[in-house]
């Protein structure tokens, strides 16, 4: 059948150009069957390339994409966050600074970037707020005296008291959209997600 229609189209090229800008229901009588089927499915072809490359790829939806639905999710527990933390002056990052330093003791700015996946520049100037609040203190490393170790000072450590319960709050408002096991399976799903699978 393609075989024909190919030869068929071939052979009639010259009448239907001949055809072109003429009224091809007056003329489609004198060409035989296959000859007006060629032109119909040329035709449909040619007006089907032509949606095609006019119509946008519909198959990537960004608001549906992961990325863009874990940054809503976390814009949203940013609101929670310093709606409930009960120090207006505290960030999220702050204070997971500030826990990182009780659970951890005394540490460097390299630890503290590897326990709070914060970046270098940015647990820099946390840290620089935190010493002007007098939260945290600052010692020369005895081994390297270029480098600092950051401790918790008694105010520091008092505050992190005083926030974990509305921390604990804020993740409960976080996930309050879902039940018990859902809660359970999001933790589990997004602790899979971050996981090196080398290690």
């Amino acid at each position: 059948m393609i075989w024909i229609l190919k030869k068929t189209k071939s052979k009639d090229r010259s009448l239907r150009q001949l055809l072109r800008g003429w009224d091809v229901s007056r003329v489609s009588r004198h060409l035989s069957p296959l000859t007006n089927l060629s032109i119909m499915l040329s035709n449909l072809s040619s007006s089907f390339e032509s949606v095609v490359s006019e119509t946008p790829d519909s198959s990537y939806v960004f608001s549906e994409q992961v990325g863009h639905l874990l940054r809503k999710a976390y814009q949203r527990h940013m609101a929670i966050f310093q709606q409930n933390v009960g120090d207006s002056q505290l960030t999220a990052v702050q204070f997971v600074t500030l826990c990182a330093v009780r659970d951890h003791g005394p540490s460097s700015l390299t630890e503290l970037v590897k326990a709070t996946a914060v970046d270098q520049a940015t647990i820099r100037g946390i840290v620089e707020r935190l010493k002007a609040r007098e939260l945290i203190t600052l010692e020369p490393d005895p081994e390297d005296r270029r480098k600092v170790i950051v401790g918790l000072s008694a105010d520091g450590d008092r505050l992190v008291q005083q926030t974990v319960p509305c921390a604990a709050r804020i993740s409960e408002l976080t996930m309050s959209n879902l039940n018990p096991a859902e809660q359970v399976a999001v933790l589990f799903l997004l602790r899979k997600m971050i996981d090196d699978p080398q290690d």
